[in-house]
């Protein structure tokens, strides 16, 4: 399934870096979501981008996980010639990330 399906996600930037959270709509998907979205895979759905570390945080109370993608921005807002600069449009590009249907035990 997409992560769509299940979250919600918001971004915000500092320089050259990205902060993503993804968050779900049921508290019931939370440790689905933890479990498959790992900074490693994060990373790699952005390898484009992405040219440094991603660490995640997660926030189980708001069922939200926070990936921060450091040298994520070609070099921030005002050195950057991306059409985004800004990497509001990563928090939708991370939904379309897959994740298994299976149910955490």
């Amino acid at each position: 399934m997409l992560l769509r399906d299940i979250a919600h996600s918001r971004a915000g930037d500092k320089g050259n870096i990205s902060s993503i959270a993804v968050i779900a709509y049921d508290p019931k998907d939370y440790p689905l979501i933890e479990r498959h979205l790992t900074p490693e895979r994060v990373k790699d759905h952005f390898s484009s981008l992405v040219q440094g570390t991603v660490k995640r945080y997660a926030v189980p109370s708001l069922g939200a996980l926070n990936f921060v993608m450091h040298d994520a921005l070609a070099g921030g807002v005002t050195r950057s010639l991306a059409l985004d600069a800004h990497g509001k449009s990563l928090s939708s590009a991370i939904l379309s990330m897959e994740i298994p249907e299976t149910p955490v035990d």
